[in-house]
């Protein structure tokens, strides 16, 4: 099978199906994306609560294979294409949803949540182990740049973990289902320059095992770093409100250099 070929594991347990699609659309929706639908056993419990459903299959078999299942249905639309090379600005989704592969999670991620209004929320199915670091608090084991980066555009929540036994075929791991409640934080924190703060966050942690003047030095250098009082702490033990504030005094600093 195509989609065993592609690492694909599918969702079949009726009950988890309809508490992701619960998640997405509490009420219904006028207008949502699902990514990697498959054969298309969350789409059905999408189209319930959706007025359109965009449905983005990377397999060309499985997308044929939906698009002739719900021929009859002129509120989906299926589109064989890798997600990571669709425009997704093209549709005005209130809500993205979908069962993200591992190891394409963070790809995923980095290009929904930027997105913003009109989308509201993102509901995911992903491996346990990352749904644990999108939803980390600085200080833990799993606090990483993918907890900072989506802390940065949404409010992120672990809502249920979900049994191998769920799958077909069963994968050797656990998976969660997280809900992004999309938040941007830019204007809060006076961000004004998102991909240069995101730049900044990335070296932060490039080093987890260093201090952030050792992370950063090569960036602001070692004077407006000696003038910072978190220079000698880790990236892990600072909050999304700390970075940026750390972050524009070491703005402020190159500026005035």
């Amino acid at each position: 099978m195509a989609g065993r070929r592609l690492g694909q594991h599918f969702l079949i347990r009726p009950c988890i199906l309809e508490r992701i699609a619960s998640a997405a659309c509490p009420e219904a929706e006028p207008l949502v994306i699902e990514i990697g639908p498959g054969k298309g056993a969350l789409t059905s419990h999408l189209l319930r609560r959706a007025e359109h459903l965009i449905a983005i299959e990377i397999d060309k078999d499985l997308a044929a294979h939906l698009a002739e299942a719900y021929a009859e249905e002129p509120r989906l639309t299926v589109i064989a294409q890798d997600i990571l090379a669709t425009d997704l600005r093209q549709w005005p989704a209130t809500v993205i949803a979908g069962n993200l592969p591992y190891y394409i999670t963070s790809p995923i991620l980095e290009k929904v949540l930027p997105l913003g209004p009109p989308l509201r929320r993102a509901v995911f199915l992903v491996q346990k182990e990352v749904a644990e670091r999108i939803t980390a608090r600085p200080g833990s084991r799993d606090y990483g740049y993918l907890s900072v980066f989506t802390r940065f555009y949404s409010r992120p929540e672990m809502l249920f973990k979900v049994p191998p036994g769920a799958f077909s075929p069963p994968p050797k791991v656990d998976s969660a289902v997280v809900r992004l409640t999309i938040e941007p934080a830019g204007e809060r924190l006076g961000i004004t320059d998102a991909s240069r703060f995101l730049t900044f966050l990335r070296a932060c942690f490039a080093q987890k095992r260093k201090t952030l003047r050792n992370n950063l030095s090569r960036l602001y250098g070692q004077q407006a770093l000696d003038a910072q009082s978190e220079a000698g702490l880790r990236a892990e033990q600072l909050s999304l409100e700390q970075f940026a504030d750390l972050y524009q005094r070491l703005e402020a600093f190159r500026a005035d250099s």
